[in-house]
C-alpha cells in the first residue's frame, strides 16, 4: 500500500484569515517502508512573512522572493500525491492549507477520506500523554537532534519513522498481505502473515555425529573428575 507522509509550513494558523502555505515536504512509503521518493517545494505566498512564523521555521521573505507561487507547482504536487492516503500530525491543519491552496487555483480539494492523522492515532494509543512530533520522537526513540527549526521535509522524515511505530513497528515488514487490503482500520497495526518460500527445495543436511566424534566425546566424559550428573 502506497502512502504519503507530509508536512507544511505556513505564514500563520488559518488560511481563511489570509495565511498561506510556504513549504511542503512529502515522503513516499510503500507498506510502511520509505521508498526514497520525496517531493519538496517552497512557495512565494505573495505576502510578508510574520515574525512569529519566521521564528518557528526560519523561512524569510528574502528566501521566498524568487520562489514560484503555489499555482505554478500545484499540478506537479498532485501528480506526486496520486490517490494515496495522506499522513500528517495534526492533519486537519495541513489539509486546511493544502485544500485552500488547491481550490484557490482551480483544483478540487483532496477528500478528507484520504486523511490519516497521527495525532488521533497517538491519542488512542497513549491517552493523556503529549502528542507533538517532538514528544512522539522522544517516546519512540527517533533521533531529532538535527531539528533546530521546523521544516516540512525534515518533519515528514521524522513523522514517517513515528508512523511506523504507531502502526505496529518494523515487524510489519515481515510479510504483508498483498490482497488489496489496507491492513485494517486507521490506528490498527498492519497484520503480518506467513509468506511461503518459493524456489528449489533443498533436502535437510545430516547432522548426526560420526563414530569418530562419538568416540572422542566418550573419552572426554571419562576424563572428567566427579561430574555433576553422577553425584
Amino acid at each position: 500500500m502506497r502512502e504519503i507522509i507530509f508536512d507544511t509550513e505556513t505564514t500563520g494558523l488559518d488560511p481563511r484569515k489570509g495565511d498561506r502555505m510556504v513549504e511542503i515536504g512529502c515522503i513516499e512509503m510503500v507498506n510502511r517502508v520509505a521508498t526514497g521518493q520525496t517531493y519538496h517545494a517552497y512557495y512565494n505566498p505573495g505576502m510578508p512573512m510574520p515574525a512569529e512564523a519566521e521564528k518557528i521555521h526560519g523561512i524569510s521573505d528574502s528566501f521566498l522572493a524568487d520562489k514560484p507561487p503555489f499555482a505554478e507547482m500545484a499540478r506537479e504536487l498532485l501528480e506526486f500525491l496520486g490517490d494515496a492516503p495522506l499522513v500528517a500530525n495534526n492533519a486537519q491543519f495541513d489539509f486546511n492549507f493544502l485544500n485552500f491552496e488547491l481550490e484557490n487555483c482551480g483544483f478540487e480539494a483532496i477528500s478528507l477520506d484520504r486523511m490519516i492523522d497521527t495525532l488521533v492515532l497517538a491519542r488512542k494509543r497513549h491517552p493523556g500523554a503529549k502528542h507533538s512530533l517532538d514528544a512522539l520522537c522522544t517516546r519512540y526513540g527517533v533521533d531529532r537532534s538535527h531539528r533546530t527549526l521546523h521544516g516540512a521535509l525534515l518533519d515528514s522524515e521524522l513523522l514517517a519513522q513515528v508512523y511506523v511505530e504507531l502502526t505496529g513497528g518494523r515487524q510489519i515488514g515481515l510479510g504483508l498481505a498483498d490482497d488489496g487490503s489496507d491492513g485494517g482500520d486507521e490506528g490498527e497495526a498492519v497484520t503480518a502473515r506467513f509468506v511461503p518460500r518459493t524456489g528449489q527445495f533443498r533436502p535437510p543436511r545430516p547432522h548426526a555425529a560420526s563414530p569418530e566424534e562419538l568416540a572422542r566425546h566418550k573419552a572426554f566424559l571419562e576424563s572428567l573428575d566427579s561430574p555433576l550428573w553422577t553425584a
